[in-house]
């Protein structure tokens, strides 16, 4: 049974750090994408960073600030996050695909952990 646990959400100052970590079990990294995505009150969901085998891909919107990083001793993936803004605010998601691939698309992720959430004061 595949099981994904992220931890780390909190409030923070805007301009602050978290660090986020997905624990995963069941599933092996090598056959595996890992993907953060968020939602916030009223939007849709949407992805913030993937990787898969040391290749990895950010959002636009958190390139330069936000740095997805996997420890696979420890079948964990971690989403380190810089220069938080409020906008950031949102219930945080990691999830699994079991493909090497790197896709920011929710639709095509097979596991989802119960989110976590970040909240940025201004």
């Amino acid at each position: 049974e595949v099981q994904l646990v992220e931890s780390g959400g909190g409030l923070v100052q805007a301009g602050g750090s978290l660090r986020l970590s997905c624990a995963a079990s069941g599933l092996n990294f090598d056959d595996y994408a890992i993907g953060w995505f968020r939602q916030a009150p009223g939007k849709e969901r949407e992805g913030v960073s993937c990787i898969t085998n040391s290749r990895s891909y950010s959002a636009d919107s958190v390139k330069g600030r936000f740095t997805i990083s996997s420890d696979n001793d420890k079948n964990t993936v971690y989403l380190e996050m810089n220069s938080l803004k409020p906008e950031d605010t949102a219930v945080y998601y990691c999830a699994g695909l079991g493909r090497d691939v790197l896709t920011l698309l929710p639709s095509l992720y097979d596991y989802w952990g119960q989110g976590t959430q970040v909240t940025v004061s201004s």
